[in-house]
């Protein structure tokens, strides 16, 4: 199951769960009949005068006051599961609520301003707020698995506990097709659920979008010089690492002149055609032209660890000469000191 934002309207945000086919009955009962609850109440044995009766604790069902739905009122849908997405966080659920622990604090008020973040980007609307808890406005979930259009509204506060900081989300006001109703313990569980998804969706989003950046900075400051492979030939070798590299070279290479025609990261292969740029490219790059012809060539790198080597053959499989290599340093260089 997975969000989609669909529709805000004023301070009411809607979200859309989709779901698999089949009407929301067939989706949310059992496929047999109901005859069971038909059944008879079970009536006391009666024993023949004199008899003495022998009892078997083996199917013994224990005694206790026990409640729920029985018969198509019987939600069989799995239980929702909470995105993992916050390193080092854990999860616990208890009463249909869902807390999220995490061991220091700094990490507690990242999530904290994601929360607030997920919040505003959405379009949830904020009741009430202090620095500890928030009540959020009204929001409506449309699934196929329901019948009605759900409302709900939400406590999300931050807590203390053992050395240890969290986050709680509860649901706290439920309606149904507009109408405010108790809500089940099942509805509780799942729809809090979907609310801390949210949360930990946006969170992840954010941890992605830094980690992009990062790569992005540290290929600005990686040193490249010639040096050789684990053979002894000639390479050039840039000091970062294979993955950092990898992922900035779609942006550096057809600023040199190279239109990519395959990649493999894998096997470390990119495959481009190469043609010769004009003189403001050379001027706006401040170093002399490479003497390329223009053809296929096949780029190989190499992980090397915390470096990455980078080597070229031609179009018959042939390496560059050690000259050429070097005179592409200090092109890549300036290119990546330009990202």
């Amino acid at each position: 199951m997975k969000f989609t934002h669909q529709l805000v309207i004023s301070s009411l945000a809607v979200f859309v769960l989709s779901a698999c086919s089949g009407g929301a009955s067939q989706r949310r009962q059992a496929k047999d009949d109901f005859e069971y609850l038909e059944t008879p109440a079970l009536k006391e044995w009666q024993l023949p005068q004199g008899a003495t009766p022998q009892f078997y604790p083996n199917y013994e069902i224990p005694n206790g006051d026990f409640s729920g739905g029985v018969g198509p009122i019987v939600d069989i849908r799995p239980p929702q599961q909470v995105l993992e997405l916050i390193p080092g966080a854990r999860v616990e659920r208890q009463n249909g609520e869902v807390t999220l622990w995490l061991i220091r604090q700094d990490e507690a008020n990242k999530v904290w301003q994601t929360v607030l973040t997920m919040l505003d980007e959405r379009n949830i609307g904020i009741v009430s707020q202090t620095d500890t808890v928030l009540e959020t406005d009204w929001v409506s979930w449309t699934s196929e698995d329901e019948v009605v259009e759900l409302g709900s509204r939400y406590l999300i506060s931050r807590i203390e506990a053992n050395n240890r900081f969290g986050f709680k989300i509860s649901l706290i006001d439920w309606r149904e097709d507009g109408k405010e109703l108790p809500v089940s313990m099942t509805n509780k569980e799942r729809y809090n659920v979907f609310m801390t998804n949210l949360v930990t969706s946006r969170y992840d989003t954010d941890l992605r979008e830094e980690a992009a950046r990062k790569a992005q900075e540290l290929v600005k400051q990686i040193p490249i010089t010639m040096g050789t492979d684990r053979s002894g030939f000639p390479v050039i070798i840039a000091r970062t690492s294979y993955d950092v590299l990898w992922q900035r070279l779609p942006d550096i290479l057809p600023k040199m002149g190279f239109t990519l025609e395959e990649r493999n990261q894998s096997q470390g292969t990119i495959k481009a055609k190469y043609a010769a740029s004009d003189d403001a490219f050379w001027e706006e790059v401040g170093v002399k032209p490479i003497e390329l012809k223009d053809g296929t060539y096949t780029f190989l790198f190499g992980d090397l660890g915390n470096r990455t080597s980078i080597n070229i053959t031609n179009s018959a499989g042939k390496p560059v000469e050690e000259a050429l290599l070097k005179d592409m340093v200090p092109i890549l260089s300036a290119i990546v000191e330009q990202q």
